[in-house]
């Protein structure tokens, strides 16, 4: 009785107040999305970007529907690696997607910027604010899979997406050093505690292939990578060479034209949800 409806000034264990609540925002009423994978990592630096581009790039090879919602409001990279450099566009229904050469979708804060190198300096709510509006506002049209690339770390963001958005898995990205171990499980305990299936891991600078004598070089140390998967019950996904093919093809804008199959595996897994 005289319940106002205001559980945060309640102490009241009633079963309003206990009842789980979902928090997850409606997606925009003319878009379709039927799988959502984050893709995350404890710390920055570790090509987290690269890739989301090319899981992306794996999946519309194989004839999916794909996007990318790019939620690194502070450190996106998504738009370059894949050359575009148009701001987005909208009606009164809502906000359009950029779409790549091949036809991934993709949402960036810098496609909505009047200079692409302005610096986003938000605070932390209008950074989550963005990112709920890029699930919200924008029409994603029938998309079989969409990649959210978060920003390092669990921060605000990661748990904006982790709440916000429906996200069917996650797939972790990290590197060989040691120290790197204790990072990727912050990350897998977050994913845990927020029941997020966890899809698979994916190491990046694994190792350098020699171009003459064909051998590897591990240039960080051995690996330790399948202790970890084995530790959290999950599976490696891909172990991504130092490859400057590839670190040229992002940083030219040409990611969908590079041949490697590194992400065939991973591929594999995600068609599988």
């Amino acid at each position: 009785m005289g319940c106002d409806n205001n559980c945060s000034s309640c102490s009241e264990n009633c079963a309003s107040r206990t009842a789980p609540q979902d928090m997850r925002e409606k997606l925009h009423q003319f878009s379709s999305v039927k799988k959502v994978i984050g893709v995350i990592s404890g710390k920055g630096g570790v090509g987290k970007s690269l890739v989301t581009s090319a899981l992306a790039v794996t999946m519309n090879r194989r004839g999916k529907k794909t996007a990318i919602l790019d939620a690194d409001i502070t450190g996106p990279s998504i738009p370059k690696a894949f050359n575009i450099h148009t701001r987005a566009k909208g009606n009164d229904d809502g906000i359009f997607p950029e779409t790549s050469k091949t036809g991934i979708d993709i949402m960036s804060i810098n496609l909505l910027l009047e200079n692409e190198t302005d610096p986003v300096i938000w605070r932390g709510a209008l950074i989550s604010g963005t990112v709920k509006q890029f699930w919200t506002d924008v029409i994603w049209a029938n998309e079989d899979y969409m990649f959210v690339d978060m920003p390092p770390g669990t921060g605000d963001v990661a748990l904006t997406v982790f709440q916000s958005i429906p996200v069917d898995a996650i797939i972790i990205v990290t590197s060989p050093q040691e120290l790197v171990s204790m990072i990727v499980s912050k990350a897998v305990k977050m994913a845990q505690m927020m029941n997020i299936p966890i899809l698979g891991i994916v190491e990046n600078m694994s190792y350098f292939m020699c171009p003459d004598c064909k051998t590897k070089h591990y240039i960080y140390g051995e690996s330790n990578i399948d202790e970890i998967a084995r530790q959290y019950g999950t599976k490696v996904l891909a172990r991504l060479p130092i490859d400057s093919k590839l670190a040229k093809a992002v940083d030219n804008g040409t990611v969908e034209d590079f041949e490697g199959g590194y992400m065939e595996q991973a591929a594999d897994e995600i068609e599988k949800l």
